[in-house]
């Protein structure tokens, strides 16, 4: 695997490295060993699979709070996304910054989304699958959000928004939270 990290410190986007013959190749997509030593936690708590009907199809942007924060491996299997996270961590240099990726079936790229990030996307295809590997179980009481045009973000998304769910569309503004 090539571990390439964003600006935003301890998030990863991971290529594969492929080893190829007459039969086509065969890559390494997650290695505990690698992770760790990259400073990544390795856990696997669930491993997640959604499947988006609609291109412009919004989901995110989600997290869950400590002591339930969760890491994620992202992957897009079938189609395309825009893959976008943006840094909670309040000590950070980089706190409310995001950074955004495609993922595809064709580049076969992975984000990894350290503790304290939120996650979206946007369906670049009809069709899109994208697995999740998760390092914590789902915790409902620890689930948060972040509205997804929260302007505070300037989070510039390449498709319009067709498809979203009631809870994502109502996650309140930055500047509305308590």
């Amino acid at each position: 695997m090539i571990f390439t990290e964003t600006h935003l410190k301890g998030a990863f986007i991971i290529d594969l490295e492929e080893r190829r013959d007459h039969r086509g190749f065969f890559a390494r997509t997650f290695c505990a060993r690698e992770f760790e030593a990259h400073g990544l936690k390795p856990m696997v708590a669930q491993t997640n699979l959604s499947f988006n009907h609609r291109r412009g199809t919004l989901r995110g942007l989600h997290f869950q709070r400590p002591p339930a924060a969760e890491t994620k491996l992202v992957r897009c299997t079938a189609g395309a996304i825009h893959d976008v996270i943006v840094d909670l961590r309040p000590e950070s240099p980089t706190y409310l910054q995001h950074v955004g990726v495609e993922l595809s079936a064709a580049n076969r790229r992975a984000l990894y989304v350290p503790e304290m990030f939120a996650h979206g996307y946007i369906t670049l295809t009809d069709g899109a699958e994208v697995i999740y590997q998760v390092g914590e179980f789902y915790t409902p009481g620890a689930e948060g959000g972040l509205r997804w045009d929260d302007p505070a973000l300037g989070i510039d998304w390449p498709v319009a928004v067709e498809v979203i769910s009631e809870k994502d569309a109502a996650w309140p503004l930055i500047g509305e939270r308590a």
